[in-house]
Formats: structure tokens, sequence, C-alpha cells
């Protein structure tokens, strides 16, 4: 779909025509001239925005973690415990993942995008730094670092969206406690 833009806006209709074709299509459809094409400009335009596929597809990502974020801080807006607050950025992981498949595998590319982007650095340590001051209230296991329990927390919530994106698990609750599966498998590894 052909979109205007208004003066100055390229960058931003650029970055909109690329998230439209990333949930449209894939990640192999979001093309420096797809998303020109898609934007309503020359092939030539996105060059005083994005000297590469690479940076387009980081300025993309940028925004979706950028909207993940939002959605954890609202999520945590409402929490009154530690655990409601792990819970809040547990949910909107996997309400994210599963509600934005393309989006969500994308934020995770690292071979596809530039880690040291300022925009994107910033808000993958800013998620990081979110995940470990949820996590802070919760007591260390006996010879297991801060950093290690981190890394599994995220690894497991990381897996399971992915299972759930690719099907390979459903949405089931879980048999003993009766919670969604994703908040059981977080609450298998709190103390």
């Amino acid at each position: 779909m052909k979109r205007g833009y208004r003066h100055g806006n390229l960058r931003s209709a650029l970055v909109a025509s690329g998230l439209e074709l990333l949930d449209a299509q894939g990640l192999e459809a979001v093309t420096i001239r797809a998303v020109a094409r898609a934007a309503g400009v020359s092939h030539a335009a996105p060059v005083n925005h994005f000297a590469d596929r690479r940076a387009l597809l980081t300025a993309i990502a940028t925004d979706c973690l950028r909207e993940l974020m939002q959605g954890i801080e609202a999520g945590q807006q409402t929490a009154v415990t530690a655990r409601d607050r792990i819970f809040a950025l547990v949910d909107a992981f996997h309400a994210y993942g599963l509600a934005n498949p393309n989006r969500y595998r994308l934020m995770w590319r690292q071979d596809m995008l530039d880690a040291a982007d300022p925009a994107l650095k910033s808000l993958t340590d800013g998620l990081f730094e979110l995940v470990a001051a949820s996590m802070q209230p919760f007591a260390d296991p006996p010879g297991i670092s801060a950093m290690s329990r981190i890394v599994a927390i995220c690894s497991a919530i990381h897996g399971y969206v992915l299972f759930r994106i690719d099907g390979a698990f459903e949405g089931h609750e879980d048999e003993k406690s009766g919670e969604p599966r994703h908040r059981a498998v977080l609450e298998a590894l709190l103390p």
C-alpha cells in the first residue's frame, strides 16, 4: 500500500512502512526498495535516513522494543507487590510476542541489527535493567548469582513465547495451579 509522507517525516514513514511489511509478510519482505515503494518514494530516498538494510531493521526493532517497554511499564503501574511486577513483565512479553510474532522475532535478531546503535542499546539496556529490578526483591538460590537467575528467567520466558509463536505449545493453564502456562513457567523459577 502506497502512503504519502509529509516533508520532514520521511524517516517515520519508512519505519511505519517497514512495520507494515514486517507484520504482513515477514522479515524477508523488509528491504530498502520495498519499504520505499510502500512509503511512496523512490528507492533512493531512504539513503538519507538508512545507510543499509541493517540500519532500517535496527530502527524498526527500536520501535518494537519501545512498544514492548510501554506495555511492560503500563502493566507494572498497577502492580502492588514484587510478584505482581514480575508477572506484569512476563504478561507483557507473552502478549506482545503472540500479538506481533514478526516484530518479536526481529527484536532479538542480533545478526541483523546494529547492537551498538544508541537508541537500540538504550532500550535493550533499559529492558535488562527492568528485568533485573523486577527480580531484585527475590532471593537468589544458594550458589547461583543474580545474573544467572536473570538469564534463566529471560531464557525461559523468551523460549516459551517462541514455542507459542511456532505452534509447539498451546496456551494451556497449569494443571495444578490453573495459572496461564507462561505465568506458571515463571512461578517455577521464583522462590
